[in-house]
């Protein structure tokens, strides 16, 4: 008998018992989704991650008064923590930094301001950021309307900002944004610019981000413990490690370091921030991965319970077969091909119904469409596998069955 009657007669034997059958393909199903939902929706946000650090540039590192924490599910990296970096520091390193490269000095005024015009308000969830005139080249950004700060901005702390995208679709649904004038919390800003759409999967502060003079931040937000970033990008990535020695050496010369002494400050690159939050997904996929398999085994074990009912139900057909020539052999692979079957049914509606949550998932969280081929061939696989296992023992049983006593069987 070959596979595909197999398969003909297992798709009659699944319509004969269709209820049972359905209930055991929907538990398949939801392991695998369960599997390739979460591993979809993983790889999604990992391309995000790597493209949104990415947009700073794999040639450009940061000098902060602590690292990244990194917190995903239960595991976490504590950064260290430094003493503050003042303004004085970080404006004295871009003024000393003499390796060829962009340098851009900013601060966070707050990362729950609100921004305001006539009648209509944000969330209280908007990035509030005083920078210099580089900042935009050295974060990813670009002007979309109007114009960047000028030196006269920036040496007077003069009352104007740049609104990110989101932000300015809430607050000018109808209307141009530049020269308004918008209520910065207490304060109120001109509008100069507008930014372009950058996206908020991991970027600190995406397109709900309010860009305001450095010296704003110093003379308006300053609090005690106000510090400030000093952003380098580089022309050429193979520069990265000498303009790394040269500026460590002058930051420790400005924080006064002693010799032998550890760095009173973090240098951290775009893409080695993206590997320590990639890095911590993997507890992530590690728990998918168990649960997937946790759903499988109860449907593998209710896939073995339908077989063997099957056996008993079909003991008197079983015996007709081998009564007109069926070997052990092809009854054996008969049953197999069922559970096979019943089980890849239950996979591939497992695996769309991942592929779709899970880029849906990676999609609300900024993530893009991605199709898992390596998840979609580890699920159909998979399934292979928890229909052999699930059958081998039913069909063992059917091909051990007398022909004799089978036909007699009521």
């Amino acid at each position: 008998m070959t596979t595909r009657e197999n398969i003909k007669i297992a798709l009659t034997a699944i319509r004969s018992q269709m209820l049972r059958t359905v209930l055991t393909i929907l538990i398949i199903a939801f392991g695998i989704m369960a599997l390739v939902g979460i591993l979809t929706s993983i790889d999604a946000l990992k391309g995000s991650i790597n493209d949104s650090f990415s947009s700073m540039g794999s040639n450009s590192f940061t000098i902060r008064n602590s690292g990244m924490n990194i917190h995903m599910g239960g595991k976490s990296k504590r950064a260290k923590r430094h003493p503050k970096i003042t303004y004085q520091q970080a404006t004295a390193f871009a003024e000393r930094f003499q390796y060829p490269a962009i340098v851009s000095v900013s601060a966070m005024a707050t990362m729950i301001g609100t921004v305001k015009f006539e009648g209509i308000k944000s969330n209280p969830n908007i990035t509030v950021m005083g920078v210099d005139g580089n900042y935009l080249e050295v974060s990813g950004y670009a002007i979309s309307e109007g114009r960047n700060f000028n030196p006269h901005d920036l040496s007077e702390g003069t009352h104007v900002c740049l609104l990110g995208k989101e932000l300015v679709d809430k607050l000018f649904p109808k209307t141009r944004a530049v020269d308004r004038i918008v209520n910065i919390g207490a304060a109120k800003y001109r509008v100069i610019g507008t930014l372009k759409e950058k996206g908020s999967s991991m970027s600190m502060g995406g397109d709900k981000i309010c860009l305001i003079p450095l010296l704003n931040v110093k003379q308006d937000f300053a609090t005690e413990n106000t510090t400030y970033s000093t952003t380098v990008k580089l022309n050429n990535i193979a520069d990265l490690e000498p303009a790394t020695g040269e500026a460590t050496g002058v930051m420790r010369n400005i924080r006064k370091d002693r010799t032998g002494q550890d760095n009173s400050f973090e240098i951290t690159q775009s893409d080695s921030l993206a590997g320590m939050v990639i890095d911590s997904l993997s507890t992530v996929t590690m728990s998918a991965t168990i649960i997937g398999f946790i759903t499988l085994l109860g449907a593998s074990i209710g896939l073995m319970n339908i077989m063997l009912v099957s056996v008993t139900e079909r003991t008197r057909e079983i015996g007709i077969r081998k009564s007109l020539g069926a070997t052990r052999a092809t009854i054996r692979r008969q049953f197999l091909t069922e559970a096979v079957v019943i089980c890849q049914l239950g996979g591939l509606t497992g695996i769309l119904l991942g592929i779709l949550i899970g880029n849906a998932i990676s999609m609300a969280m900024g993530g893009a469409f991605i199709v898992p081929w390596n998840w979609i061939l580890l699920g159909v696989g998979l399934c292979f596998g928890v229909g052999l296992l699930s059958g081998i023992y039913p069909a063992i049983k059917a091909s051990n069955l007398d022909p004799i006593e089978a036909l007699r069987y009521e």
